[in-house]
């Protein structure tokens, strides 16, 4: 059995340049760190993120779950097994104590089991993914490669109001998947750049080309015919349920 020895959380800035939340979690044997993906848009029924307000960071500090972290969950979760995933998840869960994660903030709880996770792996030198697996909760394999290609609605300062058009290429292993959309990608560049001018070349927060378009059918029709296409429309972001 290989123990969890220690947790220790603290206040790191994302990609675009916010505060979220890095843990480093130490067992008997390894050290695995991770930290919490924020995205520029929330679903309404979404894990809460906790946050400081007031002035600093405009509001969005997260010192707040950090300590959350450092002060609640991390003594409870010392000399656990580190393999236990499900049953510390579990704790973390009865710790908050409410269904949206709104009173440690899922910002806390969310990077400590991401950790142990990888620390799993890690102590039985196994991938991650392969490890998931046995978790159960996926099946054996590599997760579908997607390629966010087009960024609108929160992401992106044009028009249109579907957040996320990403490509998924077919292929016989990853390397193949990557390289055709590569090649796609550039070639978007240059058919935006034609139609378009080339001060319509800018990208959104997530590295897709935001060009100036108002309609999903116009976003659509510029992604080669060739490829399957998966869409993130973040409905929340535009949808009024009156």
């Amino acid at each position: 059995m290989d123990k969890i020895k220690s947790i220790k959380a603290r206040e790191i800035l994302d990609s675009r340049g916010n505060p979220t939340v890095e843990v480093v979690l130490k067992t008997e044997r390894v050290i695995a760190v991770s930290s919490v993906p924020s995205g520029a848009s929330t679903g309404s029924y979404e894990a809460v993120e906790l946050r400081d307000g007031g002035e600093r960071y405009h509001g969005k500090g997260v010192l707040k779950a950090v300590a959350n972290v450092n002060e609640i969950i991390a003594p409870a979760l010392i000399d656990k097994d580190v393999l236990d995933q499900k049953g510390i998840d579990e704790t973390m869960i009865k710790l908050d104590g409410t269904k949206d994660k709104s009173h440690l903030g899922a910002n806390a709880t969310l990077p400590v089991s991401m950790a142990l996770c990888r620390a799993g792996a890690a102590s039985i030198d196994t991938p991650l993914y392969k490890y998931i697996s046995r978790l159960g909760m996926t099946e054996i394999g590599l997760p579908e490669a997607s390629f966010n290609i087009i960024n609108g609605g929160a992401h992106a300062g044009n028009n249109l109001a579907f957040q996320e058009f990403m490509i998924l290429p077919s292929g016989k292993n990853f390397e193949e998947r990557l390289r055709k959309a590569s090649e796609r990608y550039h070639f978007l560049k240059g058919k935006i750049e034609e139609k378009y001018s080339r001060s319509a070349v800018n990208v959104g927060d997530e590295g897709g080309f935001a060009p100036p378009i108002g309609s999903p059918e116009e976003a659509l029709d510029l992604i080669p015919k060739d490829i399957s296409v998966a869409l993130d429309v973040a409905a929340d972001g535009f949808f009024k349920n009156d």
